[in-house]
């Protein structure tokens, strides 16, 4: 089977072409297209990945491809690459596409002609998701991470027309489309930059070749250094960290199913991934995996902060997403850092430390998407009830719907990290990592204190959200959804959240089951790196999380967070106004205009970006055009100069015809006087 994995990202591409086709005329105007096609992906990923792990080319990486042109001595493939990490992706990302695309049946069934718009371009996207994965080489990667960002676009802006569900957020959908894809093109721009400078120093972007330990030792460290700095542009841009971060809250204008891919299976994970497959480049330089692991940990906690007083819901859980994947960026950080360094002192356990590292970002990626996915169907769910995105106007939706409380509740306590959920293993190991890399550079110590707090600010912010939601007294909007009969959602809706909740209990347990040797980033005795083939005892992380005294830190600052929130939102003991003043201390409104950001992105592109388009401007107007314009209306005027000699007069005609004859004459006799013929 893996010589069709291929058809992968091909099946959801066919599924955009017959939906923009035919999708008017087929019931949910292409929905159950999109479903089919992205269930397809999902099975054929299955079986890749049982034919893979069970095959005899384990734990090697299976590359084939084709060639797609020449450029002198250039060649540019096309092909595919699976491995441990392609296969955990592939699987997470198909698997969760379907789920998302069931439920938009139920969320998206009032659109009416536009579901045939909506479902193409989710199609496309998950083909874009589905490509990077599988590419095998970096060109390949860039075209599918553009698809996704022209996409992200799209689906952003879905509610650029006045729409009655959620809050003004829709009514400016337009902007917040046209301002992630601007920011997430300043990234793209960085990763473009360094995949020049990879093809100039390798002649080549395959896998195989940039993964070759011969050709990486050839390649000058200081350029190898500027183009993983470059790449990791990209990710800062695509995944949504500091300062490249405040696109995603603005995201949120588009649908919440948007929300969920864009979170959860696609977009903001590409650039994790991209870190993970560009791990054996990234980590020959230690320097580079610092700032790397100094950016994850620093958005981990900055972006947690304007969590703690949002009241749209689904903000606050874009705030969590800016946060989780800060852990993932922090955990492949400090891991790479243990593993450069125990590259360079050939010290093994290091290495095995980093590999560690690397582990616990790719798990945390994996359990994030799940938990992250049903948080934010939940809230869909809870939108699509009572009509408002703002929490203040909810509350007491506990016995109204009661699969979506209990289901986000499942969800709430998974990222909380509460132990035995899926986010606690994960969250744990990356904490782990994290202080393994502080006995070495101090500053990755500081990186363990934010996540330490992170975690505490987690609890408190995503169960200050679920007991405004579904705890306490009916709002004002819940009171109103009664009234008119909004219950619970439609089992369109509700029997995903239910599926996904399964995973969000138990997805970590797959740590004891082989996931790790799956996901195990090694480097062989002849030099080469390799993803999976390693082999621990599951229930060896079971012992090293409960024999750590800084696991039980983090579960009393988890229980801690939940006990404030409830204190706060549902015993009302404690007063939330008391803490900021009711609104007027000088924190609050800093969290409430999250730092200053978008005031600072609004003055660059007024004074920055709206001076350079306007210098673009002039040159375009007056020097490029105004050259074509000089030069068309020279030939113009001088045209009609000649014209008006054109008099019909045989008496000027004969008259013109003297005056040239003299005026050659002369020169004639000047010339010749000049060569001494005279």
């Amino acid at each position: 089977m893996i010589e069709y994995t291929w058809l992968i990202p091909f099946v959801p591409m066919l599924c955009f072409v017959l939906i923009g086709i035919f999708g008017q005329k087929t019931p949910e105007k292409g929905g159950y297209i999109a479903i089919a096609g992205a269930a397809v992906s999902f099975v054929l990923s299955a079986l890749i990945a049982y034919e893979y792990l069970t095959g005899a080319d384990y734990p090697n990486a299976v590359v084939d491809s084709i060639c797609w042109f020449h450029i002198g001595d250039l060649q540019l493939n096309l092909g595919y690459y699976v491995d441990g990490l392609t296969c955990m992706m592939m699987l997470f990302s198909s698997f969760i596409s379907t789920l998302i695309f069931i439920y938009s049946v139920g969320y998206m069934g009032d659109q009416g002609g536009r579901k045939k718009r909506y479902y193409a371009e989710v199609s496309m996207f998950l083909s874009g998701m589905l490509g990077l994965i599988v590419s095998s080489n970096f060109l390949e990667m860039f075209i599918f991470w553009e698809v996704m960002g022209l996409c992200s676009y799209l689906l952003i802006g879905f509610w650029s027309f006045r729409h009655p569900e959620g809050d003004a957020a829709s009514a400016n959908a337009a902007s917040a489309a046209k301002k992630a894809f601007l920011v997430t093109r300043f990234g793209d721009v960085c990763l473009m930059g360094g995949l020049f400078v990879l093809l100039g120093a390798f002649g080549s972007l395959d896998f195989v070749d940039l993964f070759n330990p011969a050709k990486i030792s050839a390649v000058n460290p200081d350029t190898l250094t500027l183009g993983m700095l470059l790449c990791f542009g990209g990710v800062i841009g695509k995944s949504a960290q500091f300062p490249l971060h405040d696109w995603l809250p603005d995201a949120m204008a588009g649908p919440t199913t948007v929300s969920s891919l864009i979170h959860a299976a696609t977009m903001v994970k590409a650039g994790v991934y991209l870190v993970a497959r560009g791990f054996p480049l990234f980590v020959q330089n230690p320097d580079v995996m610092l700032f790397v692991g100094l950016i994850g940990g620093f958005t981990a906690f900055f972006t947690a902060t304007m969590a703690l007083n949002n009241m749209n819901i689904k903000r606050v859980l874009a705030y969590s997403t800016l946060s989780q994947l800060g852990y993932m960026i922090l955990s492949l950080g400090a891991g790479g850092y243990l593993f450069a360094i125990g590259m360079d002192s050939g010290n093994a356990a290091l290495m095995a430390a980093g590999t560690a590292g690397f582990i616990a970002g790719c798990f945390h990626m994996m359990n994030h998407a799940f938990f992250k996915a049903l948080l934010f169907m939940c809230s869909g769910s809870v939108i699509h009830a009572v009509g408002t995105e703002d929490m203040r106007l909810m509350g007491g939706l506990r016995k109204q719907m009661p699969i979506t409380s209990i289901t986000m509740l499942l969800g709430s306590l998974s990222i909380a990290g509460f132990p035995f959920f899926s986010g606690f293993w994960s969250k744990d190991l990356v904490i782990e990592a994290a202080f393994e890399a502080g006995d070495h550079n101090i500053l990755f110590m500081v990186m363990w204190v934010l996540a330490i707090v992170t975690a505490f600010m987690t609890a408190f912010y995503m169960f200050r959200m679920w007991f405004m939601t579904f705890a306490g007294e009916k709002g004002k909007n819940t009171l109103h959804a009664a009234e008119h009969g909004h219950g619970e959602s439609p089992k369109s809706m509700t029997m995903p959240l239910c599926i996904l909740a399964v995973f969000a209990v138990a997805s970590g347990f797959l740590i004891m089951f082989g996931l790790d040797g799956m996901l195990s980033f090694t480097q062989l005795a002849s030099g080469a790196f390799q993803v999976g083939g390693g082999h621990t005892e599951g229930f060896e992380y079971f012992t090293e999380l409960f024999t750590n005294p800084y696991t039980y830190l983090t579960i009393v600052l988890a229980l801690v967070g939940i006990f404030i929130a409830y204190l706060m939102y549902v015993k009302r003991s404690i007063n939330p106004g008391s803490f900021n003043r009711n609104g007027e201390s000088i924190l609050y409104k800093i969290l409430t205009k999250r730092w200053g950001f978008p005031d600072l992105y609004n003055q660059l592109s007024w004074k920055l970006g709206y001076g350079v388009a306007r210098g673009v401007d002039y040159i375009d107007r007056q020097v490029v055009d105004g050259t074509v314009n000089g030069l068309s209306g020279a030939v113009v005027g001088g045209g009609e100069a000649v014209s008006k000699a054109q008099t019909g007069d045989v008496h000027d005609y004969s008259s013109i015809v003297l005056l040239g004859i003299a005026v050659l004459s002369v020169l004639f006799i000047v010339i010749a006087k000049i060569m001494g013929g005279i």
